[in-house]
């Protein structure tokens, strides 16, 4: 049990180290300027859609907070807390999502989008998760 709990903790501490090099990423390659005109596109179409648009203030200062919040329930998960397990699926899911739509997205575009080069990690690093919660 505790090398599971071991190796739950250590995969959910990499997903989140992954995510914040993945929002460097993101800040690093103009991620806003392909998000924001994309949200303004959509809202000119689907008015009632609560897309939000962000600086890149809010932008980083959203996502710090989140990583910071994620870092901060690792203890839990190298202690082997059950409840935790559904949290990795969301958290993993959502970080393979994301990974996979930077890729997509830069194949149909036929170019590196932002938030592309860390992409391959964060699929890799949430299907440790997804994989560590599963035998947890």
């Amino acid at each position: 049990m505790e090398w599971a709990a071991n190796h739950f903790g250590l995969a959910w501490v990499a997903l989140c180290v992954c995510l914040a090099i993945h929002v460097a990423d993101e800040a690093l390659t103009d991620f806003l300027s392909v998000y924001n005109p994309n949200v303004l596109a959509i809202r000119k179409r689907v008015p009632f859609l609560p897309i939000p648009t962000f600086t890149l203030k809010s932008f980083l200062g959203l996502l710090i907070s989140a990583v910071v919040v994620l870092l901060a329930l690792s203890p839990f998960a190298f202690r082997g807390d059950r409840w935790m397990v559904p949290l990795s699926y969301v958290f993993g899911v959502v970080m393979f999502m994301n990974g996979l739509w930077h890729i997509i997205s830069s194949i149909y575009m036929r170019r590196w989008m932002p938030g592309v080069y860390s992409s391959p990690l964060l699929l890799a690093v949430s299907a440790w998760l997804l994989a560590a919660a599963r035998t947890h």
